[in-house]
C-alpha cells in the first residue's frame, strides 16, 4: 500500500479530491488515541462491508494497544495486526507467527475513492494469492505518499496497461495450451510464432479497449497539489478518510524503520472508539 497541513488546507484537499460525504447519510467517525496524538477518522457509507468491519474491531477492543507495524515514509503507516497487542488477541498464528488473515470482500469504489494523502484502506495480500482483491479483516493503513505529476501518472497508467495486457497475453496462452503444444511438437516454428504473436495482439488490443486505469482530471489535480498514492488505487479498498490528526500521521511516518520497514520507536494506539 504512502510538509504537515494544517486543518483548512486539509478540508480545501477533501473538496478538490471529490471524497466528501455522502449527502444525506450520517457517516460514523473513529477515534485512534495514539502514543504520538490523537487521529479521528470517517468511515464512508458506500463501502458498508469495511465500515462495519471495521466498527465492530473497534468495539471488540481489537485495535486498543496494537502497533504501527509498517511505515513508509511519504507512502503510508499500517497498523492493525492483533498480535502486536501486549494483552493478546484470539487469532491464528502460521509456523513462521505470523497472523493468518481472514478476508472480507472488496469495496472499490473508483473514481469516487482514491488513494490521496489522508485516505484509510484495507491492507490485503497481492493478486497472485488474491485475485480477487479481497481486505485483509484486521489491517489498514492510512496514506501519506507525495505529489505527483501529470507524467508520473501517465507514466502508472501506461505501466497498468502493460501489466494487463502481459497477464491476459498469459491466460491467452494456457486457453490455447493444447494448440501450442502441437505445434512444438510438429517443430513448426513459423507456426508457433505467428500464433503467440496473435495472442499478444489480442491481448494488448483488449487491454487498450478497456484500460484497467485512467486518472480523471479532478483526482490528477489533487495528485499534483496534496499528493497520495495513486499506483493503488482501484485496486485496494478506500474506506474512509482522516478529518483530523494529520499531524500525528505525520509524525508516525518520519520515524525510524529497520529493513523490514518496522518502526525502532514503538508507537501504539492507546485507545480506539466510535463517536457517538
Amino acid at each position: 500500500m504512502k510538509k504537515i497541513f494544517v486543518l483548512m488546507l486539509w478540508a480545501c484537499c477533501l473538496v478538490c479530491a471529490g471524497c466528501t460525504s455522502q449527502q444525506g447519510e450520517k457517516e460514523t467517525e473513529v477515534v485512534l488515541e495514539t502514543t504520538v496524538g490523537e487521529i479521528r477518522l470517517k468511515l464512508y457509507n458506500d463501502t458498508p462491508g469495511h465500515r462495519d468491519n471495521f466498527v465492530q474491531n473497534v468495539k471488540d477492543g481489537l485495535y486498543t494497544g496494537v502497533t504501527f507495524h509498517r511505515v513508509i515514509r511519504n507512502f503510508m503507516i499500517q497498523t492493525g495486526d492483533p498480535k502486536t497487542r501486549p494483552q493478546g488477541y484470539e487469532v491464528k498464528l502460521n509456523e513462521q507467527g505470523d497472523t493468518i488473515p481472514e478476508w472480507i470482500p472488496a469495496e472499490i469504489v473508483w473514481p469516487k475513492h482514491f488513494h490521496v494523502r489522508g485516505m484509510l484502506a484495507a491492507a490485503r495480500e497481492g493478486d497472485e494469492e488474491n485475485p480477487k482483491r479481497m481486505s485483509d479483516k484486521f489491517e489498514f493503513y492510512i496514506v501519506t505518499g507525495k505529489v505527483q505529476s501529470d507524467d508520473d501518472m501517465d507514466n502508472m497508467e501506461k505501466a497498468r496497461e502493460q501489466r494487463d495486457a502481459e497477464l491476459l497475453y498469459q491466460q491467452k496462452q494456457l486457453a490455447n495450451k493444447e494448440k501450442l503444444e502441437a505445434l512444438r511438437a510438429a517443430r513448426d516454428r513459423d507456426g508457433l510464432s505467428d500464433l503467440l504473436e496473435k495472442l499478444q495482439d489480442e491481448a494488448k488490443w483488449e487491454v487498450s479497449e478497456n484500460p484497467p486505469i485512467t486518472y480523471p482530471k479532478d483526482v490528477r489535480k489533487a495528485y499534483r497539489v496534496h499528493g497520495g498514492a495513486p499506483w493503488l488505487d482501484n485496486e485496494y479498498t478506500v474506506f474512509g478518510e482522516v478529518v483530523k490528526g494529520m499531524d500525528a500521521v505525520e509524525t508516525i511516518q518520519k520515524v525510524k524503520t529497520d529493513a523490514t520497514d518496522k518502526p525502532l520507536k514503538e508507537i501504539r494506539i492507546v485507545k480506539a472508539y466510535v463517536v457517538e
